[in-house]
């Protein structure tokens, strides 16, 4: 596939020489809009997929074993915030080619939420369950703020670099509603 694209370049090059330019200049090429995707721009949108995918499962239980006005509201907060991400990184994610397969997936690492982590939430109510979830999201909030930091200062693909600015913002919101959910648990 590769000799054959080769002989084909070759031979428009070739072609390309032989004609008469007296029409003059040709017209510019247009610019392409792939983008370049550093590993720090791949690694940082697995691992925000993964740690978004992680977290949905903890949030989608709040509804049914909360105490707490202040911990659904932090909840729904948290839960719209990372579904509209997880679209972006989505797209992200299959414009620089990576593979379905997520190598972050489940990791056990600073503010992912494990299945483990659900499992033992869907055990609880009231109180134990507001705190559980409440730590769990401010961990995960930290770590996410922290890698878009990381992704703003040290990635190089434009959109991703965005994206990461966007989360740090989100973050930094969902940070004074965790403080009166933390308040409001009773």
């Amino acid at each position: 596939m590769k000799a054959m694209a080769r002989v084909l370049l070759a031979g428009t090059l070739l072609l390309t020489g032989c004609t008469n330019s007296a029409a003059g200049p040709a017209a510019p090429a247009a610019a392409t809009t792939t983008s370049q995707f550093g590993g720090t721009d791949l690694a940082w949108l697995e691992i925000n997929i993964a740690m978004d995918e992680e977290i949905l499962p903890l949030l989608a239980l709040v509804p049914s074993r909360s105490g707490s006005p202040e911990v659904q509201a932090l909840a729904l907060q948290v839960q719209a915030f990372t579904t509209a991400e997880l679209s972006s990184l989505r797209e992200l994610h299959n414009q620089a080619g990576l593979p379905a397969e997520n190598p972050h997936k489940g990791m056990p690492m600073p503010g992912m939420v494990t299945p483990e982590k659900v499992t033992e939430a869907s055990a609880l109510s009231g109180k134990d369950f507001d705190t559980l979830v409440v730590t769990a999201i401010e961990e995960h909030l930290d770590q996410s703020q922290d890698l878009a930091g990381s992704e703003d200062k040290s990635g190089v693909e434009p959109q991703t670099r965005a994206l990461a600015m966007q989360i740090i913002r989100t973050r930094t919101a969902a940070m004074n509603t965790l403080d009166a959910a933390s308040k409001g648990i009773s």
